[in-house]
């Protein structure tokens, strides 16, 4: 059935309203961190700076070590990213492949584990890497991260797994290859755009994590990029806007470069015509 043309009307409206929505945020924050202080104090806020600086940019950069911080996030959200998909991926081929019981709790348990606040987790979590002597270290948080993220890039990987056809397998086992060997040169090929995806997630959520990487690391020079932004606010509470604002629109780049770069690998096209009927 086509649509009508106001109804066609209402979801174009609909969909500028949410696009509007969702990058407020962000052009607000761009906006302000290329301010000047007196415009930053003004009764009159403006979209454009009347007279846009670069200060509050030097001024973050004097003020706290980001790049530093930043380095630190990058290590633990590359970490965290590889480590999940390493494990998940034939994870997510058992779970999907094998239809029994056991892999029916497995997903169970999957997506309840995602309605666990951080809360909950971060006692049990920090006593186990205190026995392991990684409390304050980037590898402990990177421990952290590949438990939080491993449960949804499982789920996530097994959709993409029951999304291969089986007669591939079939046709492989056929010529005498192995699970393993089907795995490595069959089924993960295929499964590229769901890997990188499933890395893009881990990652992001890694970059931006805060509560974690505030519990667990103590040391400075050892801190991420979201807790050190947490210094720009004095102890009253008070926010120094300006470097505040510069800073926290560095920090968004990554994400977003690294998410424009690999999206056109996000997609599941490489399964067209792969078996011929």
């Amino acid at each position: 059935m086509r649509t009508s043309t106001p109804a066609r009307a209402g979801q174009y409206i609909a969909l500028l309203a949410y696009l509007v929505f969702l990058a407020f945020p962000f052009l607000w924050l761009v906006s302000t961190a290329f301010k000047p202080p007196r415009e930053l104090g003004s009764l009159h806020p403006t979209w454009i700076p009347n007279n846009p600086t670069l200060a509050n940019f030097r001024q973050a950069f004097d003020e706290q070590p980001l790049l530093h911080a930043a380095l630190n996030s990058l290590l633990a959200a590359l970490a965290a990213a590889v480590v999940a998909v390493l494990i998940a991926t034939p994870m997510a081929y058992v779970v999907a492949r094998r239809r029994t019981r056991l892999a029916k709790a497995v997903t169970g348990w999957v997506v309840v584990s995602q309605a666990f606040p951080f809360v909950l987790l971060i006692i049990p979590l920090f006593l186990e890497l205190k026995n392991l002597r990684l409390i304050n270290s980037v590898p402990g948080l990177v421990l952290v991260y590949v438990v939080w993220a491993l449960p949804f890039a499982l789920w996530m990987l097994a959709g993409y797994v029951r999304a291969v056809p089986p007669e591939l397998e079939e046709a492989a086992a056929v010529d005498g290859a192995g699970r393993v060997r089907t795995l490595v040169s069959v089924t993960a090929p295929l499964l590229a755009p769901g890997i990188v995806a499933t890395a893009l997630f881990a990652f992001i959520t890694a970059w931006n994590e805060f509560f974690f990487a505030l519990v667990l690391l103590k040391t400075p020079e050892k801190q991420t990029l979201p807790v050190v932004l947490t210094h720009f606010i004095g102890a009253e509470g008070v926010a120094d806007l300006g470097p505040l604002a510069a800073a926290a629109f560095l920090a968004t780049l990554p994400s977003l470069v690294v998410f424009a770069l690999i999206q056109r690998r996000i997609t599941g096209g490489m399964l067209t015509g792969a078996v011929k009927s």
